[in-house]
């Protein structure tokens, strides 16, 4: 997927009006791992087995579309409508089947590392954030050896409302105790960069699987690649040249 310069022209400056910086937030599905071919597979192979869409497989765009970002009772409430119950029970078995395929096959986004000994060396405080549920997310940081990285986790359906409403991301700066004015968000979806925003946060959008158009009607700051993207380490190049960093360490 191709990133486009012209997205970006704003990303230094909008990193930089949060001095001092206090803390960086992290989606984890797609954000820290690029999870959701796995949640597709699940998806579609379950959806077949019980004959949904008359026996067709879904597509990636009706995957996009319908369930990535989302929270798992919104997707229930999709693909059976009339029928929670049963919808709930339908998510609940697909996440038992992606955490089975995540245990073997999960890998961390690539300069994922990279970021993390940055934020560790400038002493940042840090929460992941998701609308994943709690048994994949923390199955997901263990994998990704995360487990120590993270000061808290925040689980969307564990709020009063999981994105892309914002209260995930305002818990997540109330455990930190970290100002919305200096703290910036990693995420990957529409759902997800939405909340952000809507928590008053400059989010960086991941093109990691999603369209680059669809995310950027969520108004991020400015899209990358991955975090090896040579406009992230521009933005965080000129972070340190402004010494725009509180003393958490």
């Amino acid at each position: 997927m191709t990133v486009s310069s012209e997205n970006c022209v704003s990303s230094q400056s909008s990193l930089t009006r949060l001095a001092p910086l206090e803390a960086v937030l992290f989606d984890i599905d797609g954000t820290l791992c690029d999870s959701d071919p796995l949640h597709y597979y699940a998806f579609r192979e379950m959806l077949l087995e019980i004959g949904f869409n008359e026996g067709v497989p879904i597509t990636e765009e009706f995957f996009i579309e319908t369930v990535a970002g989302k929270h798992n009772d919104d997707i229930a409430s999709v693909l059976f409508p009339g029928d929670l119950e049963r919808g709930l029970k339908f998510v609940d078995d697909k996440e038992a089947m992606f955490r089975r395929l995540a245990a073997e096959q999960v890998r961390p986004l690539n300069g994922l590392d990279k970021v993390r000994k940055w934020i560790e060396n400038h002493g940042l405080k840090r929460a992941a954030v998701t609308n994943a549920p709690r048994a994949n997310a923390e199955l997901m940081i263990s994998i990704l050896g995360l487990s120590d990285f993270f000061d808290a986790v925040i689980i969307g359906g564990e709020c009063e409302r999981a994105k892309p409403h914002p209260d995930p991301y305002l818990k997540g700066l109330e455990a930190l105790k970290a100002s919305k004015d200096h703290t910036f968000v990693f995420e990957d979806s529409v759902s997800g960069i939405k909340a952000g925003v809507a928590a008053g946060m400059p989010v960086i959008g991941i093109a990691t699987r999603n369209p680059e158009n669809l995310l950027m009607e969520a108004k991020p700051a400015f899209l990358i690649k991955d975090y090896e993207d040579p406009k992230l380490w521009a933005a965080l190049e000129e972070l340190d040249k402004a010494g725009a960093f509180s003393l958490n360490y």
